[in-house]
């Protein structure tokens, strides 16, 4: 199924949020279906901020001054423009702000909408998780619960005073907003990516962890290539994992040094994937992002006397130049390619050749 997030709005006029699904046999996934959607977008405001994987941020007011029409009205056009453009389906979400625009999202079922009036944010947060709020971490979450703050509503109701001294000035006054549904988070349209990601999905539920962790290998050696393509470095992998269901989970780790070397970004995947403990589980895709980018110059690297290490690094960029004149599937890690226990040994040994004579 592929899967994408539009998420709008900005100051006081209502914003459309909508969450896009299709059939896993249109491909491509979250990363293929936003650049489709974000077209969308872009014919009704040009106030359009990207948040990939799945997801952007958009300002409607001059929409629904030039058009005429209200958020749900918006919401209904996004629907049938994105099911007719990217043949993908949406759940839309509509909100006085950004953040009640992505919760409305978040909380709207599959194919449906749900607006949110001024009138209506009170009762709409009151009874959720603290930590359903921007900005509201674990840690802060666990704070919070510790006071008996594990509500927005309790939130909302407690002094601001008392949640300075529990988080900070800065953050307690940013909480005592958003807990009252007050986001003041502008658009900006054509901000700069901080992330690249990928996303690989299966034809039927995959029960074989082998499989699921073939699709990792290979979206972390994309990622690899890509930021190397770049030139530029990650410092953190998100990892998620998509259910039959339609249900998700998602976890991210630090890498130890900010990298774009595709073996240390697979060892990180795997890591994450195991601690997950999927066991049985019915898994429909798996998606990786990387994140905190940087200019590769910028980063420093831990050296090592490893000379497997070495070998790695002039392997990988042989491969890089292969792919790079030759294109992307030029070069594909035998592991990746092959069914358990059938690579090929030659691969590994011809780019050792390469590797020796560069």
């Amino acid at each position: 199924m592929a899967e994408g997030s539009v998420v709008g709005g900005a100051g006081d006029a209502e914003a459309a949020g909508a969450r896009a699904g299709g059939n896993a046999g249109t491909g491509g996934g979250c990363e293929a279906a936003l650049p489709a959607l974000l077209a969308v977008l872009g014919g009704l405001t040009p106030v359009v901020q990207a948040l990939p994987p799945d997801a952007a941020l958009v300002d409607v007011r001059g929409a629904e001054r030039y058009f005429g029409w209200n958020a749900a009205q918006l919401a209904s056009v996004i629907r049938v423009r994105a099911l007719a453009h990217c043949g993908v389906d949406c759940t839309i979400g509509a909100g006085p702000n950004p953040m009640l625009a992505r919760m409305a999202a978040r909380g709207a079922r599959p194919g449906t909408t749900l607006v949110l009036s001024p009138d209506e944010v009170t009762e709409f947060l009151t009874d959720k998780p603290v930590a359903a709020l921007d900005g509201v971490g674990p840690a802060t979450a666990r704070t919070l619960c510790s006071y008996g703050l594990d509500s927005v509503g309790r939130v909302a109701a407690a002094p601001l005073a008392t949640l300075q001294r529990i988080v900070g000035a800065r953050s307690g006054r940013e909480l005592h907003e958003r807990a009252q549904g007050i986001d003041r988070t502008p658009v900006v349209p054509n901000a700069a990516a901080r992330s690249l990601g990928a996303e690989r999905s299966f034809p039927r539920d995959e029960l074989d962890p082998d499989r699921r962790r073939r699709a990792l290998l290979s979206l972390a050696e994309e990622l690899g290539a890509r930021l190397r393509g770049t030139e530029q470095v990650c410092r953190s992998l998100t990892l998620t994992v998509r259910y039959a269901d339609r249900s998700t989970t998602t976890r991210g780790r630090t890498l130890r040094e900010p990298t774009a070397h595709s073996p240390a970004l697979t060892a990180l995947a795997y890591a994450i994937h195991e601690s997950l403990g999927l066991q049985r589980a019915r898994v429909r895709g798996v998606s990786l992002r990387a994140e905190a980018l940087m200019p590769a110059r910028l980063a420093s690297r831990q050296l090592t006397f490893d000379p497997a290490d070495d070998r790695a690094r002039r392997i990988e960029a042989v491969a890089d130049r292969a792919r790079a004149r030759f294109g992307p599937a030029a070069i594909v890690s035998a592991a990746a390619a092959a069914g358990p226990g059938d690579a090929p040994a030659g691969a590994a040994a011809a780019l050792d050749a390469l590797a020796d004579a560069a």
